[in-house]
């Protein structure tokens, strides 16, 4: 655990990086008002178990046995069968972040009170995220309706069965809760789908997949401006007066941050562009970036109304002690918000990938070939042109929409869902291809303007150079390149650039 670092409270407002930084270890506290807030909606939970209504998950079974009554003395029995049921997850287990953040979104979910779980489950997922016990669910198996797959998987532990990691090996999951001295509480009346009935898994990808496209959309921001000054580009483009006319959205945001990274440049001047007239993707920068913003920012609220809501279904209303049925678990919003940011990221991917190129083309920017100093007899940066294009050609595919789910389940009574689990997985791996290609950008922008003699970058610009150039030295004789990319991808994951931006006052 961090220990250095304050603890997150969950009870109040949760932001996207409450949920990074318990998922890279952050320790947990439950806020003051959260034990007194489980307690009142627990007490409206056990009146309606004792009155003769149907409430479905309480005094009915789930899905399409909705229509069966629980006989009394089941309630209990029900939700430990509710669990097990529902783990059906395949494939590859989560990383230890996905886990952590799936577990600490639920329970900020279960501190809101509308779930009317059993108050002593909050401090034992808050003791767990603090302990290091990390469950092992498979990613596969949740629709986007509910994660139950992953969160049943990951409540396995409170019925005796499935596995943990903890203090660095895995083990069953009882024996790991025992290990780290978690006290498990009793699955009483609703448990089972107060605990199960969310979207943490999504929710939780989610967040750690914005912040890392955002940093990733700001070094294809920044890329693209060290690219306009090793092409020599005509600046036309963002001016004020030029965006004025016709402002897309985000294409003003977009150029104001263009123009703060390369105040100070001599491309500001008179006559120093190399041309009137650039490739567009050269041209469109900011329209393709501010497009890349919009998206990022949308993506931003629809999980930031998770985060900060209640999925759960039925729903404990306190001040009117009643439970209702609701849909708040459906992420339509989520999945569409995703499938646009990696559809713009597909937009942004491919104008990187024709900068890179024509950088690297003496016909185009008046450079050596591949910018290699050395002549034709040397390589350059020639087949980083094959990774930037199979980077591109991946994030392409994958901005593919996923579309709505095509097979009804539960009788039919499941016959829509977003599935926005995998929209979700896909869009964080467009970003991981995305950053990539920033950094393969970056390198051949820095050698582009190393080639050049007689220039004045930006205020921003220059500060962007030197920081590829901390972390990837000029290209004289060549060399294996890919760990140049590597490293300087890890620098922008680990928000080095970000700093050097924040100093520039170049944040997108």
């Amino acid at each position: 655990m961090i220990e250095d670092e304050p603890a997150v409270a969950v009870g109040g407002r949760i932001a996207i990086g409450d949920v990074v930084a318990v998922a890279r270890g952050a320790r947990v506290v439950l806020g003051s008002e959260v034990r007194g807030r489980l307690e009142a909606a627990r007490a409206i939970v056990d009146r309606h178990a004792q009155a003769d209504a149907a409430v479905y998950g309480l005094t009915t079974g789930l899905g399409a046995a909705v229509d069966t009554r629980l006989p009394a003395d089941e309630m209990t029995s029900f939700q430990q069968r509710a669990v097990a049921a529902r783990a059906v997850g395949v494939g590859e287990p989560l990383a230890r972040d996905e886990v952590r953040a799936m577990l600490f979104v639920r329970l900020a979910g279960l501190s809101r009170g509308a779930s009317g779980v059993s108050p002593g489950f909050a401090a034992t997922l808050r003791d767990m995220l603090n302990a290091g016990v990390h469950p092992l669910i498979l990613r596969t198996g949740s629709l986007g309706e509910a994660d139950l797959a992953s969160l049943a998987q990951a409540f396995l532990p409170f019925v005796g069965a499935g596995e943990a990691e903890c203090r660095g090996s895995r083990m069953p999951g009882p024996e790991a809760l025992r290990l780290a001295g978690i006290a498990i509480p009793a699955l009483g009346p609703k448990d089972a789908i107060a605990l199960l009935n969310a979207n943490a898994h999504t929710i939780g990808l989610a967040a750690l997949t914005l912040h890392d496209a955002d940093l990733a959309i700001e070094a294809m921001v920044a890329a693209g401006a060290l690219s306009l000054e090793g092409f020599r580009a005509n600046l036309s483009p963002i001016d004020r007066r030029a965006v004025a006319l016709r402002p897309a959205p985000g294409q003003a945001e977009a150029s104001e941050t263009l123009r703060r990274l390369l105040a100070g440049s001599d491309l500001l001047e008179p006559g120093r562009a190399r041309r009137v007239q650039d490739p567009l993707s050269f041209r469109c920068l900011a329209p393709i970036a501010g497009a890349a913003l919009q998206a990022l920012a949308a993506a931003r609220r629809a999980v930031e109304a998770d985060l900060d809501g209640a999925g759960d279904s039925p729903a404990v209303l306190v001040q009117d002690g009643a439970m209702i049925s609701t849909v708040n678990f459906d992420t339509t919003a989520v999945a569409l918000a995703f499938e646009a940011l990696g559809l713009a990221s597909s937009h942004a991917a491919a104008a990187a990938v024709f900068r890179i190129a024509k950088l690297m083309s003496p016909g185009l920017s008046d450079l050596p070939r591949f910018l290699t100093p050395r002549g034709g007899s040397r390589t350059g940066l020639a087949t980083a042109q094959k990774t930037a294009a199979a980077l591109e050609a991946e994030i392409r595919h994958l901005a593919l929409p996923v579309g709505a789910m095509a097979a009804p389940i539960a009788d039919g009574v499941e016959d829509y869902a977003p599935m926005t689990p995998r929209v979700v997985e896909k869009a964080r791996d467009i970003v991981r291809r995305l950053v990539r290609l920033s950094a393969i950008e970056l390198v051949a922008a820095a050698q582009a303007v190393d080639l050049r003699t007689g220039i004045r970058l930006g205020d921003g610009t220059g500060r962007i150079h030197r920081f590829v150039r901390s972390h990837v030295a000029a290209l004289d004789e060549d060399r294996p390149t890919g760990i140049d990319f590597e490293r300087l991808a890890g620098a922008v994951q680990e928000g080095e650039l970000r700093g050097v931006l924040a100093d520039a006052g170049g944040r997108p």
